[in-house]
């Protein structure tokens, strides 16, 4: 299965995967799991870092590197067509621009967005799979 992590999953995949439901934790873990991350989660990570809103045991390009050594994570890139999509998803879709990205990206480039995020969840028009369960 090809996932692509929302930047709370990554950070909970990381820090503390005990904030991830089981069924969660173990699709993680099967070797055949291709996990993808996407840049705007970084850029995320990073906006909750200055703020103070989390802190990381270690500066955030280590944190970066480690995570994504020890979970072996693959980028997915941010290109026009998911720029694009971000703000041509059908239905109705909130509008904060990271999530609309995040969703976008596994639309174009056929992932299953792993999320807690009900909002994300219950958009009928992206594959989903819920963190908690």
């Amino acid at each position: 299965m090809k996932l692509l992590l929302d930047t709370h999953v990554w950070i909970w995949a990381a820090e503390g995967p005990r904030s991830l439901g089981p069924e969660c934790r173990k699709l993680l873990a099967e070797p055949a799991t291709q996990r993808w991350i996407s840049p705007v989660s970084t850029l995320e990570i990073a906006r909750l870092v200055a703020r103070k809103e989390i802190i990381l045991a270690c500066p955030l390009s280590e944190w970066i590197a480690r995570s994504m050594t020890s979970l072996k994570l693959q980028t997915v890139g941010l290109d026009h067509a998911t720029a694009m999509e971000a703000y041509a998803l059908p239905g109705d879709f909130h509008p904060d621009p990271a999530d609309r990205q995040l969703v976008a990206a596994a639309r174009v480039h056929g992932l299953r967005l792993v999320t807690a995020d009900s909002r994300i969840l219950e958009y009928p028009q992206v594959q989903t799979f819920s963190a908690l369960r």
